[in-house]
């Protein structure tokens, strides 16, 4: 989860960073072509032309200072986001805790129970856990028995009811 979250970071930042390009590259466009119809009133005073280049040359001016505002309004909108995910992420885990703690279930039984939440199934747990597949099973057993539910199916719907 968090190497998917790092991967998520770089990539954000690898697109912040080409906005960023893209929006300096536009004012310095803006510049210049605000610069040249200031240029051509000076050289050769106004003219239709000059007045349609000077309006282009805002239009993209004002374009640039909008889009960057906008951007970064959806910048900081994404990082609020972001961190309320991670409350929401760090208070499931704690609901986790809180449950299985009302449930009375021993350490192993809770990595048991974690690993089921998880779509595990006990052949996996058992592998992961570097346990027998009947020690699992005894355990799943057990977890059920105390979350009064049957399967891990009803393990599962008990922390999802709560989210809902």
């Amino acid at each position: 989860m968090a190497e998917n979250r790092k991967g998520l970071h770089l990539n954000r930042d690898r697109q912040t960073t080409l906005v960023a390009v893209i929006v300096v590259v536009q004012a310095i466009a803006a510049v210049f072509f605000v610069g040249d119809a200031i240029g051509d009133v000076a050289e050769s005073g106004i003219t239709p032309h000059i007045v349609l280049e000077a309006l282009i040359a805002f239009a993209l001016l004002t374009g640039t200072f909008l889009g960057a505002w906008h951007i970064r309004e959806l910048l900081a909108e994404a990082q609020r986001r972001e961190q309320a995910l991670a409350v929401a992420q760090g208070a499931l885990a704690q609901h986790i805790t809180a449950r299985f703690g009302d449930w009375g279930l021993t350490a192993a039984e809770s990595d048991v129970a974690l690993f089921a939440l998880k779509g595990c199934d006990a052949a996996e747990i058992a592998r992961l856990r570097g346990a027998a597949q009947g020690t699992v099973r005894a355990q799943l057993s057990q977890v059920y028995a105390k979350a009064g539910v049957t399967s891990q199916a009803g393990l599962v719907s008990l922390f999802l009811e709560d989210l809902l």
